[in-house]
């Protein structure tokens, strides 16, 4: 029996060209799109973090992080002067609690006097993988912000996410098994 449900392949995209929200068409390599497609990167290595966690640890950590990733895609989906209805965008508030959730994992960790090598178990390797991404998710919504407006909440939260995911790897290396951090000590390892 074949389903009357819409089909996932429009074809609408087989020119190199898709839409953004509201219809607008652009050019797949529009810096907006590698932006919000960065994001998704970002948001999809913290699901194979979450995949590892087994449900447990650190679990409502990274829903809420996926969570602000959706909201920050969309905003970058969306054309400037357009906004979506009933969406809550990434607030000055929201990045004060990155800060303070920051402050209490660094609180339960040794001080921090060497690069580190990222790794450990297998939450932590995915976190610092995570982290690397959310890093090129910020230098994209840079570039995009030269050519068009972006609200600089988006940035400043993307810039402390990935202080968060550094930290939150640490931390998860500290406290769940087979979790250890190496230093960095150059050739002479």
């Amino acid at each position: 029996m074949i389903s009357s449900m819409p089909k996932i392949y429009t074809k609408t995209g087989d020119t190199g060209e898709t839409s953004l929200y509201g219809g607008q068409r652009v050019a797949k390599g529009n810096p907006r799109l590698e932006a919000y497609g960065t994001v998704d990167e970002t948001n999809t290595a913290l699901g194979l973090a979450l995949a590892q966690t087994g449900g447990e640890n650190y679990a409502e950590q990274i829903k809420k992080l996926q969570i602000d990733l959706m909201i920050v895609g969309s905003e970058l989906a969306t054309p400037t002067g357009q906004t979506i209805a009933g969406l809550d965008l990434i607030s000055d508030e929201r990045i004060g609690e990155l800060e303070k959730d920051i402050d209490v994992m660094e609180a339960e960790l040794p001080a921090l006097t060497n690069f580190i090598l990222p790794g450990g178990n297998q939450v932590g390797a995915n976190l610092h993988h995570a982290r690397t991404i959310s890093r090129r998710a910020e230098r994209a919504v840079v570039r995009l912000a030269e050519s068009e407006l972006v609200r600089p909440q988006v940035i400043k939260y993307l810039n402390r996410l990935s202080d968060y995911l550094f930290v939150l790897a640490r931390h998860a290396n500290a406290k769940l098994p087979g979790g250890s951090e190496q230093v960095w000590a150059g050739r002479k390892q």
